[in-house]
């Protein structure tokens, strides 16, 4: 049988499936993400109103002068924003969205399920009570700025470590008790963060960018807290491609061709709380990035996770730049939360999913 790529069928002359070709010219993928990543941070960071491209409010660049900011030769006011804003938003964003899609990759792996996301298991719900209670009670005037995202994380690992505990019985995970359970906790945990909102009163503005989900308090502390774990994280879920390759076919076939499904799942969850908690915990909720950008890249590489893992994470990074860039520029003046823009982009493509489902007579 011939294997499907995403958009193209390999085949040798006499009409053979070329096994070396399909592999090949996947790695290319690959290979291109990574120089459209470089590229896509370049000029990123090249984009906005201190700068030669994008709006030139309150004053534009030239190249030569933002290059000069960026080797740390020009205006000390430009080398600031180019080091202490841009540079550091456009790397957080990179590590985010990357983290959303391997984050989703192995969820949609784990549930078998092309509609599960990082948040299914409750992380976006306890990382908002975290934070709103944070400023509910007054903790982050108090103590400083990183007593939110602190809360958020410690929060997001406690919801996911509940909900596991009640997918869980006698050592095995049951996805379908576990999809339950998130949703189930995620709908309470949505109605405290509602009391604490109101509550808060007064104090609600300073959460709401956080809940819309924004990079518009990046700085070099979050970067370098969460690049480690999540670089960790995307490494380790690639190295196990071949058991989530073996794991869609079904826990006994996967079982048979020598993996553990148990301990894959439960490794899978710990490691997708971990990456989507850290990067949710300085970002807030920035909805389907896991969702679609892991869908798209299948269509484009195939169900291999060996390829698709790196790919959907490299092609989450590059989306959030882009959606980041966007999300700062769009209005002039402005800088709107960056889930705004994902969920422009993803809600659509949801639509899509679901009607494409239907006119297909499958599941999603």
């Amino acid at each position: 049988m011939v294997e499907q790529t995403g958009a193209v069928e390999c085949e040798r002359e006499d009409g053979a499936y070329d096994p070396d070709r399909v592999r090949s010219r996947r790695l290319l993928f690959v290979f291109g993400l990574v120089g459209l990543l470089a590229v896509s941070a370049c000029v990123a960071t090249f984009f906005g109103s201190v700068g030669p491209i994008g709006p030139g409010t309150p004053y534009k660049l030239s190249f030569s002068d933002a290059i000069d900011a960026i080797l740390g030769t020009g205006d000390s006011t430009d080398v600031t924003i180019f080091w202490n804003v841009r540079i550091p938003r456009v790397l957080l964003a990179g590590l985010v969205g990357g983290a959303l899609a391997c984050a989703g990759t192995a969820m949609q792996a784990v549930f078998r399920n092309s509609m599960a996301d990082p948040f299914i298991i409750g992380v976006s719900s306890g990382a908002a009570l975290g934070a709103s209670l944070a400023g509910l009670l007054g903790l982050t005037a108090a103590m400083g700025i990183f007593v939110a995202p602190s809360m958020a994380f410690v929060f997001a690992m406690a919801t996911v470590l509940l909900v596991y505990k009640m997918g869980t019985v006698k050592g095995r995970v049951y996805v379908d008790t576990l999809l339950l359970s998130g949703v189930a906790v995620a709908s309470f945990l949505g109605a405290l963060v509602s009391f604490t909102i109101y509550f808060a009163r007064e104090e609600y503005h300073q959460l709401i960018p956080w809940l819309l989900g924004t990079l518009m308090n990046a700085s070099w502390t979050p970067v370098l807290i969460v690049t480690v774990p999540i670089l960790a994280g995307v490494v380790t879920v690639a190295l196990f491609g071949r058991d989530l390759n073996a794991l869609l076919l079904g826990e006994e076939t996967a079982h048979n061709l020598g993996s553990n499904p148990e301990m894959l799942k439960k490794l899978m969850l710990v490691i997708a709380a971990l990456m989507t908690a850290g990067a949710v915990a300085f970002t807030g909720i920035i909805g389907f990035v896991g969702l679609i950008v892991p869908h798209i890249t299948r269509l484009l590489v195939g169900a291999d996770h060996r390829i698709l893992v790196p790919a959907a994470t490299l092609t989450g990074a590059i989306f959030l730049i882009w959606a980041d860039t966007i999300a700062r520029t769009i209005i002039p003046g402005q800088d709107l939360p960056v889930g705004v823009i994902t969920a422009l982009c993803g809600g659509p493509f949801f639509l899509y999913l679901l009607r494409r489902s239907k006119m297909g007579g499958g599941s999603l």
